[in-house]
């Protein structure tokens, strides 16, 4: 994590102080805008599941988990762009974003080598991400310019099995991104970033999954998007 914050602050201070060469008009790409944007998210899932004694074997059973899934997600955003000068600009947006990801446990004897699942497993479902952001501006050209976003992310967890439900993930997103506006008005942006959560937890409810039983994760992800829009 602070090696891409590190590169991202030291990529965005080689760009402030090249601007003193470039002419470029913010108003180009101030005002309000709306886009649709598709993304590949590189979600890293480590989980662990601790067993309480007696439960298998009469002992304490911890496992770790960790698994790596590559999802293709869509969204909308919209946003406002504040001209701060003749080249800076502040970009301040909100997006949503549909797609998922699944850590599963299987404990239970009834899942091993079928389909089916046993009464004992369980899984953490992770989607429906929603960002809220800050994006200092410079404007290269009047039509190029580039941004270093700085955001706050929330996903939807859901569970299945016999355990309690965690709260949702939130967390802080780092990212870099170019944006490209025409004459009418559409832009294109593409965009690389990180996005690291707060851990999720949950026990068993005592049913088929003892409440001594505790389960947890902690995802993080990075994406790159490109978005197409219209600024108004």
């Amino acid at each position: 994590m602070k090696k891409i914050i590190t590169t991202i602050c030291a990529a965005w201070t080689l760009i402030f102080l090249s601007t003193g060469t470039l002419l470029a008009d913010a108003s180009n790409f101030a005002g309000p805008y709306v886009g649709v944007s598709a993304s590949g998210y590189g979600l890293q899932l480590n989980g662990t599941s601790r067993t309480a004694a007696g439960t298998q074997g009469g002992a304490i059973d911890i496992d770790e988990v960790s698994i790596g899934q590559v999802a293709p997600l869509t969204g909308l955003q919209a946003g406002y762009a504040i001209p701060l000068g003749s080249m800076f600009l502040l970009d301040v947006g909100v997006a949503h974003y549909s797609g998922e990801a699944k850590l599963e446990y299987h404990n239970d004897n009834e899942k091993q080598n079928t389909t089916s699942v046993g009464a004992k497993d369980i899984s953490f479902t992770v989607g429906d991400l929603n960002q809220a952001w800050i994006a200092p501006t410079i404007a290269l050209t009047d039509s190029s310019s580039v941004y270093v976003k700085l955001g706050l992310s929330e996903a939807q967890v859901s569970t299945s099995g016999d355990i309690t439900s965690p709260g949702d993930l939130s967390g802080q997103t780092w990212a870099m991104g170019t944006r490209t506006v025409l004459e009418n008005g559409i832009f294109i942006t593409t965009e690389a970033g990180y996005t690291d959560y707060n851990g999720i937890s949950a026990h068993g409810k005592g049913t088929t999954v003892s409440a001594a039983n505790s389960y947890s994760a902690e995802p993080t992800i990075a994406f790159g998007a490109v978005s197409l829009g219209f600024r108004f």
